[in-house]
């Protein structure tokens, strides 16, 4: 159900509202660290270095997907926050409709490209034929890719976390079973898992679809608006989420570009090192869940208190959110320092400490002593992107990843601390793009950025 994010004290709210997402990612990750799992245990290494060479070119497609409904979900929280219901339906109606376009123009082009693009990374031969196979069957769901995260984006943006759960329980429920079927029963290799992921997918996103439809028909509009006819497709609400939308895009795409470069880099090491690199990365990955999510929640936080005008709100807000970054990162960093073994060896070897293993324990071990200096980036990038202050948002993002690159390069080339010298390199970046957005969060200036108003 809809939620009024406007009233209540902001940190049982966050709370609450946030852990439906993470919960939601969690089983979100869950599938994607089983189709690894699955072809970890029941295919081999090289299918598991297979599906992590293709990763930075599927995370490519999904920040594209995310970084657009960003501006959705902005535009929606802040239409919402300040009760204009008839323009935020107008707006959802656009969002699903473009969107969906979209993903059917990725889901040709990246199906075509698949090859020249692994071959850009530097793909091992050994391993290329597998890669290619999983990423064109992935790309041959982004329609429901685009479809899904646009409509999470909605459900965020009007206080709902919980409907998206429920979905992303039964996707990650029909995955789990799919990838089973047809790694093990089928014998399908790599091509299963990945026609797994399409279909838990397309599940997920025709059925959100069906009750955004259902909850949209049933909202009212105020009562002066009533009886207008609501626009299906209105070139207004295009431009507001592309003020968002497109800066979001950007973000998420030079975070997909940073990982590829990142990724050229360890695939100069190795099909072993890209192995353990695979596997750390999927830990990590879930372990970023919650600052992730924080941030997101913040973000639709936000926007709907700016829309409502109340400001001071948004920073205490702020407050309540890097409290629970605090608390939430020293357990996490905790958990992976005592179990971080256990937690590889569902993926490799655990008695190769020497290869894979050793690599993906350096990796975990390194990076997460500084999740909280992750989320002190997060959570105020959040508040940016839900104030609208797009500018700043941007300008944090690519100090963060910019300065990730140059320093992994330079640590590997300049420094005798080879291949593990790249993980330093992450935490740099963080540390770099939260000087930026907090020094924009003292200013003020986010203020008077609200998109809704353009």
């Amino acid at each position: 159900m809809v939620k009024n994010l406007t009233e209540g004290a902001p940190l049982p709210l966050l709370f609450f509202f946030s852990m439906p997402m993470v919960v939601g990612n969690l089983f979100q990750q869950l599938y994607n660290m089983v189709d690894t799992a699955v072809v970890g245990k029941f295919v081999g290494e090289d299918a598991v270095a297979a599906v992590g060479s293709s990763f930075p070119i599927v995370f490519l497609s999904v920040a594209i997907a995310a970084g657009l409904s960003m501006g959705c979900n902005v535009v929606v929280s802040q239409l919402f926050g300040a009760g204009r219901i008839h323009e935020m339906k107008s707006t959802v109606s656009t969002a699903i409709i473009s969107l969906s376009v979209l993903g059917l123009i990725i889901m040709g082009l990246g199906t075509l490209f698949a090859g020249p693009l692994l071959e850009l990374l530097g793909t091992d031969p050994d391993i290329m034929a597998d890669s290619q196979t999983y990423l064109q069957i992935y790309f041959g769901g982004a329609v429901f890719l685009f479809l899904y995260n646009t409509l999470n984006g909605i459900y965020n943006a009007q206080g709902d976390s919980r409907t998206p759960l429920i979905f992303l329980i039964i996707s990650s429920l029909t995955n789990i079973v799919l990838d089973l079927l047809f790694v093990i029963r089928f014998n399908m290799g790599v091509a299963g898992v990945a026609w797994a992921t399409l279909i838990a997918q397309g599940i997920c996103a025709v059925a959100s679809l069906a009750v955004m439809w259902i909850r949209m028909k049933r909202l009212p509009c105020e009562p002066e608006r009533a009886k207008e006819k609501v626009a299906l497709f209105h070139m207004v609400a295009v431009k507001r989420i592309a003020q968002i939308g497109l800066p979001s895009m950007l973000q998420q795409s030079l975070v997909s570009l940073s990982m590829m470069m990142m990724q050229g880099l360890v695939n100069s090491y190795g099909k072993i090192l890209v192995a353990g690199y695979t596997a750390a990365t999927k830990i990590d990955t879930l372990a970023m869940l919650p600052n992730m999510n924080f941030s997101n929640a913040m973000s639709s936080y936000t926007a709907q208190n700016i829309g409502a005008g109340k400001y001071d709100r948004v920073k205490e807000g702020l407050k309540a959110c890097l409290f629970m970054v605090v608390v939430f990162s020293l357990v996490i960093t905790v958990v992976i320092f005592l179990f971080g073994s256990q937690l590889l060896s569902l993926f490799l070897d655990p008695g190769d400490t020497s290869g894979a293993m050793g690599y993906g324990l350096a990796y975990m071990r390194t990076v997460s002593v500084f999740y909280i200096l992750m989320g002190v980036l997060f959570v105020p990038n959040g508040m940016l992107r839900g104030a609208g202050d797009m500018g700043a948002f941007t300008l944090s993002s690519m100090a963060n990843l910019f300065s990730r690159v140059a320093i992994a390069y330079a640590l590997v080339y300049l420094t005798p601390f080879g291949a593990n010298a790249i993980w330093w390199s992450i935490p740099a970046g963080w540390a770099v793009g939260a000087a930026v957005s907090l020094l924009r969060v003292k200013s003020g200036k986010w203020m008077r950025t609200a998109v809704a108003d353009r």
